[in-house]
This record gives structure tokens, sequence and C-alpha cells, in this order.
């Protein structure tokens, strides 16, 4: 079974975020989806072990924020490599309360979904919820939308564990290639890191003692050879 089917499935990236006892948390998602239109009715496939999804059943309402295909990639390891158990990923973001009391992000999202919760359905390691739109809205109609297979081929972004697209990787080393032991992000010295200002051709250990891992914020001493 070649798993690199998946990858060929239409995906957007998005952060989902929710409250519970006034704490906001959100993540990292790419299945969101419209189920119906008359009533209008959007879906989120959720980890059971991520603090969002047990935000999301306390309160039975979520968010949806649409992200732009020019959002920087630690903005992304914010809410897709860390996990709100240990940070608060709203401290220095910009966001406002919804309709319904859920935290909408601004920063970086060119739309916004707000949802109350109608139903949910078991499915093993993640929970599908499924509920009517209450508010929804344009942010910033001049950006295109980060779609699942720019953030992989464009950003060279990874999954984390937790999303249902994550495949191990195939553990077969590259010469000097090294791999974030975080996120899972592979320095390629062919390709450089563009927007941290490295250029192609640089060596993994001619980078800046201060560089940091583009994806989740991690130091050099986290990568490990190969990838």
């Amino acid at each position: 079974m070649d798993k690199a089917a998946f990858y060929k499935l239409s995906y957007g990236l998005y952060i989902v975020s929710s409250i519970k006892d006034d704490k906001c948390n959100g993540q990292i998602c790419n299945t969101a989806f419209q189920v119906t239109s008359e009533p209008p009715t959007i879906a989120v496939g959720i980890n059971k072990q991520n603090l969002t999804h047990e935000y999301i059943q306390a309160s039975r309402k979520f968010a949806v924020s649409i992200i732009s295909k020019s959002t920087p990639m630690q903005f992304i390891g914010t809410f897709g490599f860390k996990c709100g158990r240990d940070i608060n990923k709203f401290e220095n973001v910009k966001f406002r309360l919804g309709e319904t009391g859920v935290p909408i992000v601004l920063d970086n999202a060119i739309a916004y979904i707000e949802v109350e919760v109608a139903n949910e359905m078991d499915c093993g390691s993640h929970t599908i919820f499924v509920g009517q739109v209450r508010d929804c809205g344009i942010l910033n109609a001049a950006e295109e939308p980060m779609t699942y297979a720019y953030y992989h081929e464009v950003k060279r972004g990874k999954s984390p564990k937790n999303a249902p697209t994550y495949q191990a990787p195939d553990n077969v080393e590259r010469e000097g290639r090294y791999t974030c032991s975080v996120c899972g992000y592979v320095y390629d010295p062919e390709k450089g890191d563009p927007d941290s200002g490295v250029k192609p051709g640089t060596k993994f250990t001619n980078l800046p003692a201060d560089w940091m891992c583009p994806i989740c914020g991690a130091d050099k001493s986290k990568f490990e050879k190969g990838g």
C-alpha cells in the first residue's frame, strides 16, 4: 500500500480554536470541511490527545481560522508542534472572541468560521466534530489560503505525530541533511533556509549558532544527522 496517495487528497491548513474556563487554545488542523450549505455545517477532525479536543468537548464550540500562504513557519510551529498544556499559544497572537465566545485568530488569517457543535463521531484516534456555523467573515481578501500541498512542497513542512496525515520518516539517511527531533523538519543544505536568510548550499555545520528550526523554534542541538 502506497500511502503517498493520501498526499493527493486536497487539504487546507487551518487553526482550530476553542475555549474552556476562560482559557484559550488552538491547533493546526488540515481536516476542516463544509458538510452542507443549508443550514451551513462545518466538520473538523481533532486528535483525542490534543488539548483543543478537550476544550471543544467541554464548550461544544470552536472556530476555524483559515491561514494565508504567507504565514511564517514559526507561527505554524507554535500552533502545530507545541502543546497548550506547556505554553499559552495566544500570548503573542492577535485574536478576538467571537459571538459564541471562542477565540478567533487574526494574525495571518484571511477568513474565519465560528461553529457550535451539534454532533460528533468517534474515529479511533480522532473525533469528528460537526456543527452549525454561527458566524463567518473575510479578514484579508487579498491573500490566498495556505493549502496542505503548498505547506509540504513549498514550505517543506511536516505533519505532527497527532495529525491524521502523519507518516513515519523512511529513516533513509541523505548526505548533509539534519532532522529536528522536536517536529521532524529536515534541513537540506541544497535548499538552505531562505526565509531565515540561509542561502542554498549552506552546510548545517556552517549555520549561525543562533539559527533555529523554522517550524518549531528548536535550536541546533535538537537536530540529528540524517533525514
